[in-house]
C-alpha cells in the first residue's frame, strides 16, 4: 500500500520536504565503479568492450564488428513486422515527426543602428549517441524518441546502441531503427557502451553527442563523460504525478498510476486528489489490478516502496505542491485543465483533461517522452531538435561600425587588466 500525506497534518510540511529531497536510486559503489569501466574502455578500446560485454550481457566474440548490426537484420525484423504493428509504428513515427520539424529553430541576422551586423546560425552536431534502454523491457518507441529529433536536426551520423543479452535484439527495437533511417547499430549498453561512444574505439567511432535514458550506470556514465561529450541530461527513475478530481474514474486513475509503477521499482507514482473518499477507491483500484499485470512484481514493489497519495482540501492549493515535487509526467486529470496548467511552473510534460493518459504521449502523441527527472524539470527541458544543434553567433564591424563601439570597448579591456585587448582595438582605432 502506498503511502498517504494529508496536506491538513501537522507533520505535512516536514513529510513532504522529505518526500522531494528522497533519491530513489542510489549506489555509493557507482561513481568508482563506473569510472574504472570507463578507464578500461579508454585505454584499451575494443579489448575492453568485449571483455565487458562478454560480463555483462554473457556474449562472447572476438571482434567488436561482430557486435554491429546487419542492415540485412534489420530490414527482416522491419519486414517480419505484424502489419497492425508497423502500422502503429509508422503511425508514431509520423507524428513524432511532425511534431518535432515544428522545433527548428531558423538562422537570423541583422544590421544595428550604428552599422554592426549581427546574427545567430544554427549547426546539427556531425554525430549523436542514441542509447536504447534494452534491460527489464524492450523500447522501441525510445528509439523514435531519440532518433527522429536527431534526423529533423540533420545529424548526418546517428549511431544507436543497445544492450543484448546473449546478443539477442527486440525485433522491434529494430524495426524501429529501420523504420526512422538508424544506419549504425550495435549491440553493447552500460557505461561500456557510453564510453565507447564518447572516446571511441578501434572499431567505433566517437560522437559529439549522447543522449537516452538509461540505468543508473548509464545515467553515472553520462555524467563522467560530460564535457568530452555533450549530453541530454542524467536521467533518473521514471515519475508520475496525477491530479485528479472525485468526478474521475478511480479505475482510469489508478491505472495511470500503475503504468508509470511497472517501468522500474525505483519509479514513483503520485496522485493528488481532494476527496479522502476518492484517495480511497483509487488505492482499492491499485490494490485490485496489481496481481493482474504482466509486470506485477515490478509495479508491486515500485507502489509500496515510492507510491504516494496527498490529500488536499483543495485544489487551490495543489499548483504549489506539484511545482516542488517538479515531476517527469504531469496529468491534470481536471475540469478546465489547460486553466490550471497555467499554473504549473516546472514539469516535463504536462497531460490536460480526463482523456489524456501520460501512456498516450510515450508512443503517439508526438512530443518527446525523454524527459528531466528528479526535480530537474526545475531547469531542464525534455529532449528535442535543439539538443542536436548548437547556435553560432556572427559579428561583422565595418569601418563606421566598429569607430562607434570601440572606444567603450578599450575602456571595459583596460578596466579589466587586459592590455592585449585593449591594443587590438586601438591598433584599429588608429589606422
Amino acid at each position: 500500500m502506498a503511502n498517504r500525506l494529508d496536506f491538513q497534518s501537522v507533520n505535512f510540511a516536514n513529510e513532504f520536504d522529505a518526500l522531494i529531497k528522497c533519491k530513489r536510486e542510489s549506489n555509493s559503489n557507482l561513481q568508482d565503479e563506473v569510472g574504472a569501466i570507463i578507464g578500461e574502455v579508454r585505454a584499451r578500446g575494443d579489448a575492453a568492450l568485449l571483455e565487458f560485454t562478454s560480463k555483462f550481457d554473457n556474449l562472447d566474440l572476438k571482434n567488436v564488428a561482430d557486435l554491429a548490426v546487419s542492415r540485412a537484420e534489420v530490414n527482416a525484423a522491419l519486414d517480419g513486422l505484424d502489419k497492425d504493428l508497423r502500422s502503429a509504428l509508422e503511425l508514431a513515427a509520423e507524428r513524432i515527426r511532425s511534431f518535432h520539424e515544428k522545433q527548428l529553430p531558423h538562422d537570423f541576422s541583422y544590421q544595428d543602428e550604428v552599422g554592426v551586423k549581427l546574427g545567430i546560425r544554427y549547426t546539427p552536431v556531425d554525430a549523436a549517441g542514441l542509447y536504447v534502454p534494452g534491460g527489464k523491457a524492450a523500447y522501441p518507441s525510445s528509439v523514435l524518441m531519440n532518433a527522429v529529433p536527431a534526423m529533423v536536426a540533420g545529424v548526418s551520423r546517428c549511431v544507436m546502441v543497445v544492450p543484448a543479452r546473449g546478443g539477442v535484439l527486440n525485433p522491434m527495437v529494430l524495426a524501429a531503427a529501420a523504420l526512422v533511417g538508424v544506419n549504425e547499430i550495435w549491440r553493447i549498453g552500460g557505461a561500456q557502451a557510453v564510453a565507447a561512444l564518447a572516446y571511441g574505439t578501434q572499431t567505433i567511432h566517437s560522437v559529439d553527442k549522447i543522449v537516452g535514458p538509461g540505468n543508473a550506470f548509464v545515467a553515472e556514465a553520462k555524467r563522467q563523460v560530460f564535457g568530452q561529450v555533450g549530453i541530454d541530461s542524467i536521467a533518473g527513475p521514471s515519475e508520475i504525478l496525477v491530479v485528479a478530481d472525485a468526478q474521475n474514474d478511480p479505475v482510469w486513475i489508478a491505472t495511470d498510476l500503475l503504468a508509470q509503477a511497472e517501468h522500474d521499482e525505483a519509479a514513483q507514482s503520485i496522485l493528488i486528489t481532494d476527496d479522502a473518499k476518492f484517495a480511497d477507491q483509487v488505492a482499492s483500484a491499485v490494490d485490485h489490478m496489481l496481481p493482474t499485470l504482466e509486470r506485477a512484481d515490478v509495479a508491486t514493489r515500485s507502489w509500496a516502496d515510492n507510491g504516494l497519495i496527498i490529500i488536499v482540501p483543495s485544489m487551490d492549493d495543489m499548483p504549489a505542491l506539484a511545482n516542488r515535487i517538479a515531476a517527469e509526467h504531469l496529468e491534470l486529470a481536471l475540469e478546465d485543465a489547460p486553466s490550471w496548467s497555467q499554473k504549473i511552473r516546472h514539469a516535463g510534460a504536462i497531460f490536460l483533461g480526463r482523456y489524456t493518459p501520460e501512456a498516450i504521449g510515450d508512443y503517439v502523441a508526438g512530443p518527446n517522452h525523454v524527459l528531466p527527472t528528479a526535480r530537474t524539470a526545475r531547469f531542464s527541458s525534455g529532449l528535442g531538435v535543439a539538443d542536436f544543434m548548437k547556435r553560432t553567433t556572427t559579428v561583422a564591424c565595418d569601418v563606421d561600425g566598429f569607430a562607434a563601439i570601440a572606444p567603450s570597448a578599450v575602456k571595459l579591456a583596460d578596466a579589466e587588466g587586459l592590455g592585449a585587448h585593449a591594443s587590438s582595438m586601438r591598433i584599429r582605432m588608429n589606422r
